[in-house]
């Protein structure tokens, strides 16, 4: 939606929908001032009753040929700097969409595998969660950082070392085949 007219103080009297109790801010190819203005508004109108909800906090998105775009931690960032509060992420790599996800079917954990292309959000939840992890080196993490975590005397980045990894996705199909 366009800016209800030209001036900041028309932004302001825009109305508001009164049963808006969250704002959830997720991928949005169509993210633009407007609607940075009218989620501020509902924050600021709703107070600490109006919830901050991120999907997640990818920074960049890879594409083939090693091109990327923007992530939705991008937008997140956008609100949460206006708002002056932090977002709560439901996703990786928070673990409440895994409890979520546990809680509905019966898993063990201890037979379960997180694969992922990130150490920041994949790998950290599964290891968090405790999961076997499996990076796959297609996305934004390259060998050299997992080596330089398992090396590092921080416990933190040690969150980020992955039970196993693989060139490829793809190097797992005949495996799966059998």
């Amino acid at each position: 939606a366009a800016l209800p007219g030209p001036a900041p103080a028309d932004w302001v009297r825009a109305p508001l929908d009164p049963a808006v109790r969250a704002v959830l801010v997720g991928f949005d190819e169509h993210f633009s001032y407007a609607k940075l203005c009218q989620a501020l508004r509902y924050l600021l109108r709703g107070g600490p009753d109006c919830l901050l909800v991120g999907t997640n906090r990818d920074h960049r998105l890879p594409l083939e040929g090693g091109a990327a775009i923007p992530g939705t931690g991008c937008l997140v960032k956008a609100v949460e700097t206006a708002a002056e509060r932090e977002a709560f992420i439901v996703g990786k790599p928070n673990r409440f969409m895994f409890d979520c996800v546990a809680s509905e079917f019966q898993l063990d954990p201890a037979r379960t595998i997180m694969v992922g292309d990130r150490l920041d959000t994949d790998i950290l939840m599964g290891n968090d969660c405790g999961l076997t992890t499996l990076l796959t080196l297609t996305g934004v993490t390259a060998l050299d950082e997992v080596r330089g975590h398992q090396d590092s005397d921080s416990p933190a980045r040690h969150s980020l070392v992955p039970d196993f990894y693989v060139d490829s996705i793809a190097d797992l199909l005949p495996a799966l085949g059998q």
